[in-house]
């Protein structure tokens, strides 16, 4: 694996190497254009509250996640394709935080990418059809439940969804191949997480890059290092009927061990999406084992089933989320079931613009404290740009 990576890597290296260098001062090599998005809902929101809580919750709220992206690319006269891209996260209160910034370069041999994104096993997972996806896709940008103030021990996963990450946006190389008769496969390497991950949910948190920095620091007690991606994903279309299937496997070594309730962590999930005209279904299958290594069970498992219609500009979606996290790995002493039914209505009624409104309900079971449930309606938009 590391030889195909590496040898991947060094192609799109080595062909990039052999175009001229610029001299100082020499017109800009790349033209970056502004992009991004808007997400912007109204929500009605009724929870339990813990008791011992401070506060109740605030029923009628705005909530919105915005981010800026640059980028740009290139095709040289050899049919390399060089290009860059960077994300920064915009909403009021944020400090202008780089969430991506990374190079590629692609061709007919396939793509490699270089610095801080997510790996293969993310980019090639299939999602299931979602009532809104900024909600219950695969991953979650809006939440319209407040944790803090239910079941004080629920503090476990903030986002609810099954987004293959373990390795988050830190830095890395991915490989993905050309797509073949609608397969393609890819893999990723990351050198150092940087982050602490016994029983948390990482979600996107990366390790700051460096450069005057020097390199890192291995063999750090509880705190997790290199970590490897492979996936693969195949798409068709026979007709009226297109099939989606895909598969994912992450691996995150444990530098050095003090804790005796931890150990590597692994990460899987598989996939499949069908459509037959306007209909679309899809199931997904998540897994994440924690790295907790105590003799008991101490996992999450997740289970997606999803469908949609889509007519004209008009798209209505259904999806059910069930998780279970065993042991303590969450953050709390007990083991946590979920479920989540949500339904919802998109419009587009511009390019890159659309109207989406979404009601959701969730239950959260932990075993020998009690539960909890929340419901929540959003309206909302999203505008791409």
């Amino acid at each position: 694996m590391k030889k195909l990576l590496c040898s991947a890597a060094l192609a799109g290296l080595v062909a990039v190497a052999a175009v001229p260098a610029m001299a100082q001062g020499d017109q800009s090599a790349l033209k970056l254009d502004l992009g991004g998005y808007f997400r912007g809902y109204v929500t009605y929101a009724s929870q339990d509250v813990d008791a011992a809580a401070v506060g109740e919750e605030r029923h009628i709220d705005i909530l919105r996640d915005t981010e800026i992206h640059f980028s740009g690319e290139t095709t040289l006269d050899n049919g390399l394709t060089v290009g860059v891209h960077v994300e920064a996260e915009t909403d009021t209160g944020e400090t202008f935080a780089v969430d991506e910034s990374y190079m590629y370069v692609s061709g007919s041999w396939g793509r490699v990418n270089f610095g801080g994104e997510d790996g293969a096993a993310y980019l090639l997972q299939v999602a299931a059809p979602s009532a809104d996806s900024n909600i219950d896709g695969i991953r979650q940008y809006i939440n319209p439940v407040n944790y803090d103030l239910m079941l004080g021990a629920v503090v476990g996963p903030v986002t609810f969804d099954y987004g293959q990450d373990l390795s988050g946006s830190s830095d890395k190389i991915t490989y993905l191949s050309p797509v073949f008769n609608g397969f393609q496969a890819g893999v990723s390497y990351t050198p150092d997480t940087g982050d602490t991950l016994g029983g948390t949910d990482v979600d996107s948190v990366a390790f700051a890059s460096r450069s005057l920095g020097g390199v890192t620091t291995d063999d750090v007690g509880d705190e997790y290092g290199a970590a490897w991606d492979v996936a693969a994903r195949y798409e068709g279309q026979f007709d009226q009927f297109g099939l989606t299937l895909g598969a994912g496997f992450s691996h995150a070594d444990l530098e050095e061990e003090t804790t005796v309730t931890l150990d590597d962590r692994q990460q899987w999930n598989v996939g499949a999406a069908a459509t037959f005209g306007g209909f679309g279904v899809g199931a997904v299958y998540f897994e994440d084992d924690y790295g907790v290594d105590n003799g008991v069970d101490g996992e999450a498992n997740v289970l997606v089933l999803g469908a949609d219609y889509t007519t004209g500009p008009w798209k209505v979606g259904a999806s059910w989320y069930n998780r279970e996290d065993e042991f303590t790995v969450a953050g709390f002493g007990a083991d946590l079931e979920t479920d989540r039914y949500s339904g919802g209505v998109t419009y587009t009624y511009g390019p890159g613009m659309t109207f989406r409104g979404s009601v959701h309900y969730i239950d959260h079971e932990v075993t020998g404290v009690g539960d909890g449930d929340a419901t929540s309606f959003l309206i909302g938009s999203q505008v791409n740009f």
